[in-house]
């Protein structure tokens, strides 16, 4: 049941466009020509995408000993 509803969030989440600028980082970016603010745009989601996908591994982790421990 709980898939159902992450697939269609997930879907969401990604379909939406991303605001990964802190104030700093907008107004650096809003002060450049909009090609550059675009990869400076890209740039942050590059450099973010490590540790949500870190932080995603510890989480399959947990579930997966979670359920090894239901099943003992």
């Amino acid at each position: 049941m709980k898939q159902a509803f992450l697939i269609p969030a997930l879907l969401a989440a990604l379909w939406l466009p991303a605001g990964a600028q802190c104030v700093m980082c907008y107004r650096t970016a809003h002060a450049q020509n909009n090609q550059r603010s675009r990869v400076m745009n890209a740039g942050i989601l590059v450099l973010g995408a490590p540790p949500f996908l870190i932080l995603a591994g510890f989480v399959v982790l947990l579930r997966r000993r979670s359920r090894m421990d239901r099943d003992e």
